[in-house]
């Protein structure tokens, strides 16, 4: 087994979305997997829902790896974090390879992530619709950045075998290796809908046959003992992995905390030590809530917490001794009706947040606080109502605190994702969350009590004292 800094690691990437790099990915994932070996699994940038199939496939916790969320220098330690123990780690895209935050030149990139990480790039290509122009795709693909090293190609939806000789007799002067030709199979496709692929969570077991289809024909069809051989070459790591007790040390302290000694407990612990207390932060999961990353977990762990995951379609009250609530992303618009319906849950939630206990709320979780979502009634914890529309809201954002909240102090900056089709009205509470440039500015969520709730996913790596400061706020709420 490699050490983490030196994991043998693939970037699947391809020219454009829909070229088939969630399959490819995942289905070398799982076909790595029923080798033997250890697969870390990743995703460049926002998206929630591919690292589920991911995590299906490996066996391991689906991370994210988004240099626009987290900065550039946090995108190999929070990697090599993810890669512990492992023997081979794959990395999907995002978009072509290319593409990364609008205006932002190479930001947020796959070709970025992959220089991060010193990692050689696979790049799937659609075939369907060319023959020798496929060299002139490669060959502009690989040389427009030399840092860039594209290190082999799988052909994608080939027709037939005349039409992979046509290919691979093209390809050999692009000197670029084809390491694996992808019949088209309908078996692995996924449904999608309104943002993108359905989550694993919705349909477990039709998503075990699809991960179980895109490896058999991943194995059938590409050199797995060459990528392995091509993931080996991979350049070492000199950075030190990310880890979320050392991240939490190392956050700024809070600039309204007073200075001087902290209160002590009987036994002389400080009493924001993780042994001092652990509050109960309890997060959404479940279908209806499967947006999440496993780093904010972590760093509400590393920071006192007792963290527990309740399904807000199925439990009825929250978890015992709850302190503090965490409603991440999702799609309560899909199970509006079977959400309503758990009025238990919802009072529990709602009695929750007028005792003024932290609520941190994103997307799905702001959508849940609302009085109604598509007429159905939700938890009321916010004067506002919640329906679905045509339009998709979809970006990076630059976002700063506008007011103090259980999540951070007012000029507190960040940076968020925002993906969805609803709309909330009104958009803004008589306390804002966010200041957030779209481009044009604009105030954005809610503040009230301990409740802090808005359509901006963020990613606390970034911020670790947001974590820090929530469990504090649990401790004395």
């Amino acid at each position: 087994m490699s050490s983490s800094s030196s994991v043998p690691r693939l970037v699947i990437a391809a020219p454009s979305s829909g070229s088939g790099k969630t399959t490819v990915a995942t289905g070398l994932m799982a076909a790595f997997a029923a080798r033997g070996l250890v697969v870390s699994p990743h995703k460049v940038g926002p998206d929630y829902i591919d690292p589920g199939y991911h995590a299906l496939a490996s066996g391991r916790v689906g991370r994210n790896l988004d240099a626009y969320l987290c900065g550039p220098e946090l995108v190999a330690p929070l990697f090599l974090h993810g890669a512990r123990g492992a023997d081979i780690a794959v990395v999907e895209g995002v978009m072509g390879m290319f593409d990364g935050a609008a205006g932002e030149g190479e930001l947020a990139s796959t070709a970025q992530v992959a220089k991060l990480l010193r990692a050689p790039v696979v790049l799937v290509v659609d075939a369907s619709s060319q023959s020798r122009s496929v060299a002139a795709l490669v060959h502009g693909f690989a040389s427009w950045d030399p840092e860039v090293r594209v290190g082999g190609v799988i052909l994608n939806k080939v027709a037939s075998d005349r039409h992979e000789a046509l290919l691979r007799e093209a390809l050999e002067s692009a000197g670029v290796p084809v390491f694996g030709v992808l019949r088209r199979a309908a078996q692995v496709d996924t449904p999608s809908r309104h943002l993108g692929l359905v989550p694993v969570a919705e349909r477990r077991a039709e998503a075990v046959d699809s991960v179980a289809a895109m490896a058999e024909q991943v194995r059938a069809g590409c050199d797995l003992e060459g990528l392995v051989g091509l993931a080996r070459g991979a350049g070492a790591l000199t950075c030190a992995a990310w880890d979320a007790a050392e991240a939490l040390g190392a956050a700024p302290p809070d600039p309204r905390r007073p200075e001087g000694p902290r209160p002590q407990t009987p036994d002389g612990l400080d009493s924001a030590s993780p042994r001092s207390t652990a509050p109960v932060v309890a997060i959404a999961g479940g279908p209806a809530f499967t947006f999440s990353y496993a780093e904010h977990s972590e760093l509400l762990a590393a920071a006192g917490a007792q963290v527990v995951t309740f399904d807000p379609l199925r439990d009825e009250q929250l978890p015992d001794g709850t302190a503090g609530l965490v409603i991440g992303g999702g799609f309560p618009e899909v199970f509006a009706a079977e959400l309503s319906a758990n009025e238990p849950l919802r009072k529990a939630v709602s009695a929750l947040a007028e005792t003024g206990a932290p609520v941190a709320a994103e997307c799905a979780g702001l959508l849940y606080l609302c009085r109604e979502l598509d007429g159905q009634p939700m938890c009321g914890v916010l004067d506002a109502e919640a329906r679905m529309t045509e339009a998709l809201t979809l970006g990076y954002r630059d976002a700063v605190a506008v007011s103090d909240s259980a999540l951070a102090v007012a000029g507190t900056r960040m940076r968020g994702h925002e993906f969805h089709r609803t709309v909330v009205e009104p958009g803004a509470g008589d306390i804002a969350a966010w200041g957030v440039r779209t481009p044009r500015r604009r105030l954005e969520g809610f503040v009230q009590r301990g409740v802090h709730a808005s359509y901006l996913h963020t990613h606390w790596a970034s911020e670790p004292g947001v974590a820090r400061r929530f469990v504090e706020r649990c401790r004395t709420s």
